[in-house]
């Protein structure tokens, strides 16, 4: 169920290119990713090892896309995963399950909507049905911006709700 993704760079607006993650934008992603996880208090590893091999070079991955600023600055990321069979994410085999994150300094100037456009052509490709998306419950930021997406409820557990998005057929 691997895709191929797109391999040019989407350009919006001149001053943001959206392409797929490469290893040497693992200390970019980490810097994003550690800043979140820290207001969030959470003791995840987020050092640019753990972003290479969880998020860019990950086996379960679809795509793992970036968002760059016009000075080659990492400003977001976005993965696409395959939940399979016994899955970290407790999410139905062959779902696609999604992560996504934004420099919080910079957020609502669409970043996260052009990274989920780029990660929709993917899903497209790969033939997944439907995208998983896990949020806290208190992440209001995260619960808005997957509404704004056209993610759905489907699931309420301890501490997050599950939102699904239907991918439409190519």
């Amino acid at each position: 169920m691997r895709a191929r993704g797109f391999t040019r760079p989407l350009h919006f607006g001149g001053a943001m290119i959206i392409r797929p993650a490469k290893p040497d934008d693992a200390h970019g992603m980490s810097t994003i990713l550690s800043e979140i996880l820290k207001v969030w208090k959470s003791e995840r590893a987020s050092d640019p090892d753990y972003v290479r091999s969880f998020y860019i070079e990950a086996s379960d991955k679809i795509q793992c896309t970036v968002a760059v600023g016009e000075t080659g600055e990492i400003l977001g990321f976005q993965s696409l995963k395959l939940a399979s069979e016994n899955n970290v994410f407790d999410v139905a085999v062959g779902w696609g399950v999604i992560g996504t994150y934004v420099k919080l300094d910079i957020g609502r100037r669409g970043i996260g909507s052009a990274l989920f456009k780029a990660t929709k052509q993917v899903a497209q490709l790969a033939g997944l049905a439907n995208i998983d998306a896990t949020i806290g419950d208190k992440n209001a930021l995260g619960l808005g911006y997957y509404d704004a997406m056209g993610f759905q409820i489907y699931q309420v557990k301890q501490d997050v709700i599950c939102k699904c998005y239907k991918v439409a057929r190519l």
